[in-house]
């Protein structure tokens, strides 16, 4: 069960846990609200502790059109719990459409030809290596169910009811901690003949958006229920079936990708990154290239990437994009190809890369943290006690701390009021997974510092710290 509500100091904002979820889920994954409303209190209920025991957390089949998210979206909820887009366990049923090959995944038994030549793919270790200090909830990707031989299936159907699966070997691997999704294109094609028909009235007539929605998902429950039999289907949570993306949603995704390529050049490329600016006519050119039914968000991207990105990448290895420069992405007069330009650049500064003190005796989540913020940009100095705290900002003068409250020679308030006594503009996040005494909260608002209640996201500790940076720059620069 989650801990009670730890106390807020002023200037924190409130913010239910769902809110958070919702926002930085929708954020990622665009166009498709009806995924989100079927997999979010999934989530929720494990973590109030409350997830039905004897089964995994939840099981949903994805469905739609190639191109529309149905990918995506487990790699946006593996971002957000875990901080890492990759960190799940997929499994392209595309490789396993013969039955011997099935056995690739749980291992030949004793006796048989190939026991113990190769490891299973699904082991409790591979569950484990793919959740994180901020989560345990592994997330299993199938992807294609469709094409997987029927022996794979039959597997599956012990996985889905009773979070059990026993490997060749013998040993016995727990989902119960698990979020399984499995992807299918079942019903695609007659989805976008019901959304384009060729010929008769419905080609010309406007349709009803609720409708149209409601028909493509009788199409897609039609196509399940045709391959799967009914015992799996019954032990599927949700069947959610993902519509081909309209205008305005391929118009998101488009800035959704730009932004991840401006974000991506100054990574990559610090004090010699610059600012990319699109024309409102280079805009349309790609959006208009890009927008397909067929291929939906896909080929998108891959317009961003032949039109934007390549001739980005060629002129950065030329060095004809000068360090602090706005590269402007502008229509050609032919209008048939983008043109790119640059302003300014000269004599950028170098910015000063800021330094994050985090301290905790667990190891796992001190490299967790280490690895979050420094993809974030910061650099991180470690520490497992006080006394190896105070040394490191001794010498490493950082420009924030991540605290635990509760540590081997002391504790993390104590600890933050004698890091603001030395260190006045230091910002100061306290990590706790109970709720402090009356003392302890009184010291963090005395000091600034902010709290963060464990397990948290790796959104929430970039975020709260950058929140941090503002407030610092305001104390030290004399504002209120």
């Amino acid at each position: 069960m989650s801990p009670p509500d730890e106390p807020r100091i002023p200037d924190s904002e409130p913010a239910s846990e769902t809110d958070d979820l919702i926002g930085l889920l929708s954020s990622r994954i665009v166009g498709q609200p009806t995924a989100l409303q079927a997999i979010i209190p999934s989530i929720q209920l494990h973590r109030s502790g409350l997830a039905p025991e004897g089964r995994p957390v939840g099981v949903f089949l994805l469905l739609g059109p190639t191109g529309t998210g149905k990918t995506r979206t487990v790699e946006a909820i593996a971002d957000v719990l875990h901080g890492d887009p990759h960190r799940l366990l997929r499994i392209d049923c595309g490789e396993f459409q013969a039955d011997h090959e099935v056995a690739k995944l749980i291992g030949a038994p004793p006796g048989y030809v190939g026991h113990g030549d190769s490891k299973p793919r699904l082991t409790q270790g591979s569950l484990a290596e793919v959740t994180s200090p901020s989560s345990d909830l592994a997330l299993v990707l199938l992807d294609e169910v469709e094409k997987a031989a029927p022996s794979l299936v039959q597997l599956l159907l012990g996985i889905l009811d009773r979070a059990k699966l026993r490997l060749g070997d013998g040993n016995e691997v727990d989902f119960s901690d698990t979020l399984i999704f499995l992807t299918s294109n079942l019903g695609a094609r007659e989805m976008l003949d019901e959304i384009r028909p060729g010929l008769g009235f419905d080609a010309s007539q406007e349709r009803d958006p609720r409708e149209l929605r409601e028909r493509l998902e009788r199409i897609g429950v039609q196509a399940v229920r045709k391959y799967f039999s009914p015992e799996f289907l019954n032990r599927v949570d949700a069947v959610v079936t993902y519509r081909p993306l309209d205008v305005a949603s391929i118009v998101a995704i488009f800035d959704q990708h730009v932004a991840e390529l401006q974000e991506h050049v100054h990574s990559r490329l610090g004090a010699r990154s610059f600012d990319i600016e699109i024309a409102p006519a280079a805009r349309f050119f790609m959006i208009d290239r890009g927008t397909s039914l067929e291929y939906g968000a896909r080929e998108l991207k891959r317009v961003i990437h032949r039109n934007l990105t390549q001739p980005l990448a060629a002129q950065v290895a030329n060095g004809q994009i000068p360090p602090g420069s706005k590269v402007l992405v502008e229509l050609n007069e032919e209008g048939d190809a983008l043109v790119l330009r640059c302003e300014g650049g000269v004599d950028v500064p170098e910015a000063r890369t800021e330094t994050v003190l985090t301290v905790d005796d667990n190891e796992d989540l001190l490299r967790w943290m280490e690895r979050a913020l420094t993809q974030a940009g910061f650099q991180v100095v470690a520490a497992r006690s006080v006394e190896e705290a105070a040394g490191m900002a001794a010498v490493s003068r950082p420009d924030f701390a991540v605290l635990d409250y509760m540590l081997p020679d002391g504790d993390g308030a104590s600890l933050a009021a004698d890091l603001r006594r030395d260190h006045p503009h230091m910002g100061v996040v306290l990590v706790s997974g109970t709720d402090l005494d009356e003392e302890a909260v009184v010291m963090c608002r005395r000091h600034h510092a902010r709290l963060l209640r464990k397990p948290f996201l790796a959104e929430e500790l970039i975020a709260t710290i950058r929140s941090l940076g503002t407030r610092v720059y305001r104390a030290a620069s004399g504002g209120s």
